[in-house]
This record gives structure tokens, sequence and C-alpha cells, in this order.
């Protein structure tokens, strides 16, 4: 058999709590959606999750900066990548147009079916049960999922029916930062910026559970595809008795001691003195 990694994907959450730097939170959510292939990449952010006091200003700041980096008409900017092709495009294009969907669109939503090409789309208050929320995305959409506390944002993750492969967490508070490693099962998490751990050769990169097995990158690389193979080097001396038949309790009880690593067991059983 040949040793496998398998990176697969899933939907990649990033949490925006309030305390946080909303200008380079903002910037850098843009550069890991859409600068990076439209979305279609892995580790891509898949929806947002924050809180309904702070989303409209999350909202605004994507706009603003998104408008800076491509335009007003984004599907016109040479920044900005196609959908890979025409099946991908017809499978985003089912995800925004469900009814429960279409009426949260909040910036973006534009089209061009010849050119392939979806502008960046942002939803805001999509419902939980909806199409987009539940498949992965991979492409130029973005919704965002709306939480009464930050903190609830974990439980969403957690209890969203598979185990991402990045998770992404703005904040400057230090317990949140704490609760977000501790509580969140993934591949890797980033916290304040998008898919950077992929540059770090001393980082593992790799799924767990349904976003795959294994880790790659840098050494880790040649771990996975190494073999560690044991080898024992013994003399002939240190006989133990013990070994070999006829067996007796009493070498049952000094092997028991062995084992459990008990020392008063071990002189005990040599000594006769223990009854277990």
């Amino acid at each position: 058999l040949t040793p496998v990694v398998l990176e697969l994907g899933g939907k990649c959450p990033v949490v925006v709590d309030s305390d946080t730097n909303l200008q380079v939170t903002a910037k850098r959510i843009i550069v890991g959606k859409w600068g990076c292939n439209s979305g279609q990449t892995c580790v891509a952010p898949d929806y947002i999750i924050t809180t309904k006091d702070y989303a409209s200003k999350l909202v605004d700041a994507l706009k603003h900066d998104l408008e800076q980096f491509y335009g007003k008409n984004p599907l016109e900017s040479e920044y900005m990548s196609r959908v890979v092709n025409s099946n991908h495009f017809s499978r985003l294009t089912r995800l925004l147009d469900e009814d429960k969907v279409s009426g949260k669109i909040v910036h973006g939503g534009e089209r061009d079916e010849k050119t392939l090409k979806i502008a960046p789309t942002i939803l805001l208050d999509v419902p939980r049960d909806s199409l987009i929320v539940n498949e992965e995305i991979f492409g130029p959409l973005l919704p965002i999922v709306i939480v009464d506390k930050v903190e609830d944002s974990l439980d969403f993750i957690n209890s969203s029916g598979g185990k991402p492969l990045a998770a992404y967490l703005f904040t400057n508070n230090k317990k949140l930062k704490e609760q977000f490693v501790a509580t969140v099962s993934a591949g890797g998490l980033v916290v304040n910026d998008i898919a950077l751990h992929l540059a770090v050769h001393t980082l593992p990169f790799g799924g767990v559970g349904e976003s795959g097995m294994g880790s790659y990158h840098g050494k880790f690389s040649f771990d996975a595809f190494s073999h560690k193979k044991a080898v024992l080097y013994r003399s002939f001396a240190g006989e133990a008795p013990l070994r070999y038949p006829p067996y007796s309790k009493g070498k049952l009880r000094l092997m028991k001691a062995i084992f459990a690593g008990s020392i008063f067991g071990i002189i005990s059983a040599l000594l006769g003195w223990s009854k277990a």
C-alpha cells in the first residue's frame, strides 16, 4: 500500500468580532476570498459569521474596499477571475437564485454567462437551511450568518455537519482567540488573516474529518510519505528466564509488575511476597 494524504474541501468560516481592526479585516477577507481566484480555492472563505450589531459596519467596509480594488463594474476588471467552467457557473447561479436567498443580496449579484464572470457578491442574514449555507460554494459568493453574540459562532461552526479545511477569526480579544483555538476543529486555524498558514512551511497543511486526512508541507511532506522503519539491536546478554516455559504464577506476577512499572511490585514478586 502507498501512503496517502487527502486534502479535501469544506466550508471555511470567518468569524468577525466587533473588537477588531475593521479596515484591515475587510481588506484581508477580500483578498482571501476574491483575490484568490474568485473564491475557487480550497481555503477561501466560504461564509462569515458576525453579530447583528456589527454586520452592517462590516458590509459597508467590504463594499468600500471591493469598489477600490475592482472598480464600479467588477465584471470588467482585469483582476477578477472567471468561474472555471459553465457547469460551475450554473451551480453558483442555482445557489444565488434560491427563493429564500435571492432577496438577501446586499452587494453584487451581477453575472455574465458568456465570460463566466460573477461579481463579488455579499448576502446578509441568509437562512441557515439554505443551499448556500449548507453546500460548499467554491466561488465569488459570500453569505453572512448572523448570531446573537460572537461566542455563538463557535457552536455554529462545530454543529454545521463538517469539519472545515481552514477556519478564520478576526479579533483583538485574547479570550476569544483562546476559545476559538480550543473549540473549533478544523484542518488549520488562522487568527487575523486568511490562508497565510499555507505559506508557512513549518506548519502542517491538511484536513480533518470530512476535509481530509494527513498533512504535508516542509518536513511534514517528507514524514507523510516516508516509512519509519523500526530497528532494534540487542546483545546476547541479559537473558530473562521468565520469558521462557515452563510458566508459573511467580513469573506471571513478575511480568505484571514489570508492565505496570511498579518497582515495589517487582521487588515483591522477586522475593515471593506478592499474593496478587
